[in-house]
């Protein structure tokens, strides 16, 4: 049966929407920790007492801030694809585009986790949680493989595909976007395949 979002859920979630697109910007530019809700409400334009009741917390806040860039990065859809594509080299190259996209969508995302993670041990468990998840998909799309990577390919992946490998690249080093990505479908390539 097909249920129709009501008016008082699309308002409710533009509202959620806005708040978390707001405190993303506050976050990043100056820092998780020191960013409060009424800084939050200020930039959204959205009362403070409506940001508590629609989230309670600056966590939960965050949460919907990676929910809306994991939708926007679309690396689910990507991944699925990619599984598909029968050429051992090409399916890696295709892991590298979905990788890519994350991290240009959302670097910013996971160095606010790192800050949140540093600050408070709940939000330290959640991001393992969300490393463990990353790894058993990653160890699940290897799998896929059959038999086809070297050894370690697993660990291999995860140093390749680090969020810092990005920042040291991208943002520090300025290479464009393009070239990360050559660069880390051809490393994979030559790093996993016999």
């Amino acid at each position: 049966m097909d249920v129709k979002e009501s008016h008082r859920e699309r308002q409710a979630r533009a509202t959620k929407e806005q708040v978390a697109q707001a405190a993303r910007g506050l976050f990043a530019e100056q820092g998780y920790v020191v960013t409060t809700i009424a800084a939050i409400s200020a930039a959204a334009g959205i009362p403070a007492q409506t940001i508590y009741s629609a989230f309670g917390n600056k966590p939960a806040i965050l949460r919907e801030i990676s929910r809306l860039w994991i939708a926007e990065a679309d690396t689910r859809r990507l991944a699925q694809e990619s599984l598909v594509i029968s050429d051992p080299a090409e399916r890696l190259r295709s892991a590298a585009h979905w990788h890519t996209r994350q991290f240009e969508t959302g670097i910013d995302v996971i160095r606010i986790y790192q800050e949140a993670a540093r600050a408070d041990a709940r939000m330290a468990a959640e991001m393992q949680r969300v490393w463990a998840a990353r790894e058993h998909e990653l160890e699940l799309f290897l799998q896929s493989f059959k038999g086809q990577l070297k050894p370690r390919a697993l660990d291999i992946f995860l140093a390749c595909t680090a969020a810092e490998v990005y920042q040291i690249l991208v943002l520090d080093r300025s290479w464009p976007v393009e070239d990360y990505e050559a660069w880390l479908g051809d490393t994979l390539v030559s790093q996993l395949l016999p």
